[in-house]
């Protein structure tokens, strides 16, 4: 398996491909949403929606061998494809990797400047979830 940083280096050359072509980019992204894996309907509830987000954003984790397994859906394309990059990149990790991972290709691929102020807080939010999640499995690993 790839590292975070592995997996980080490999977004950034997949976007450099498309260079300044904003709207190919914003394609992509939203293309990339339908990679997700489904997410099951009966978890479509208010206690799994990411707070700080301008769409609605689900997210669930569970926890196998150690390593934890993240689904999400979104109401939108373009925040469906944002959070799938985040699970390529955190998905099936240890807590503690998930923790200190310095998620380094949303500036490398200049992902501000693409989907703007009121996204980029969504972002912001998504990771902070995901982050808390694994602080959450830390704990209850470590008890």
């Amino acid at each position: 398996m790839s590292t975070i940083r592995e997996i980080q280096d490999e977004i950034v050359s997949e976007f450099e491909i498309l260079g300044e072509d904003r709207e190919s980019t914003i394609f992509y992204i939203m293309e990339l949403g339908g990679n997700l894996e489904e997410f099951p309907e009966e978890e479509k509830k208010e206690e799994n929606i990411i707070k700080g987000c301008q769409s609605k954003v689900w997210l669930i984790a569970d926890e196998h061998d150690g390593k934890i397994h993240y689904k999400a859906d979104s109401n939108t394309d373009i925040t469906k494809g944002l959070i799938s990059l985040l699970i390529r990149v955190l998905n099936d990790r240890s807590p503690e990797e998930i923790i200190q991972a310095e998620l380094n290709f949303i500036n490398r691929i200049g992902m501000g400047n693409i989907i703007g102020s009121q996204r980029s807080n969504g972002l912001a939010a998504m990771i902070q979830q995901m982050k808390r999640y694994a602080l959450a499995f830390q704990t209850k690993l470590n008890t």
